[in-house]
């Protein structure tokens, strides 16, 4: 048996003030589409702020629904909405708060799974890291270079482009 260690390094931030101009305006946006989520079977209120490479900011908020799971969490309405509009645009940085309750946690939270690898998704297409920012109530900020930082054994397309190259008895059943 080979055992094999990974490894992390994150910022943690006390005073939030302290970083750039367009850092902050990212936060800002963040926090405000926080206030602005749809959670009402929750009341877990989750805000995201995008921030692309040719300096347009976008917002997400997670959007609850009374049939389970159909909602959509905050990061992903933000890095689609991204890619809806400008598709060639790489992601830069992406923000996450939340609100329970009107409380907002003293603790950070990361995001799920389904956001991570959405998130690493678009890593990958543009082979840019997403710098991950989470913002916690007393101005915290836990600073994450990269969204393969969060999600190390992450699943790729080049699965699936390998997968696609096998025989064609190997090959899945197609979609529909």
């Amino acid at each position: 048996m080979k055992k094999i260690t990974y490894s992390a390094v994150f910022e943690f931030h006390d005073n939030y003030r302290k970083f750039s101009t367009e850092e902050l305006s990212l936060f800002d946006m963040a926090q405000n589409a926080c206030l602005q989520a749809y959670a009402p079977y929750s009341q877990f209120q989750v805000g995201a702020a995008v921030l692309l490479q040719n300096g347009v900011m976008i917002p997400g908020n997670n959007q609850e629904n009374a049939a389970y799971p159909s909602g959509l969490c905050a990061e992903r309405v933000a890095l689609f909405y991204a890619s809806a509009i400008h598709p060639n645009v790489p992601v830069t940085a992406l923000a996450i708060t939340i609100n329970y309750s009107n409380t907002i946690f003293d603790s950070v939270v990361a995001p799920c799974g389904a956001c991570r690898q959405v998130a690493a998704e678009y890593e990958q297409k543009f082979n840019h890291n997403i710098r991950v920012y989470l913002l916690g109530r007393n101005e915290k900020v836990l600073v994450i270079p990269s969204v393969k930082t969060l999600l190390p054994l992450l699943f790729s397309g080049d699965v699936l482009k390998n997968f696609g190259s096998s025989s064609p008895t190997d090959a899945p059943a197609s979609p529909g």
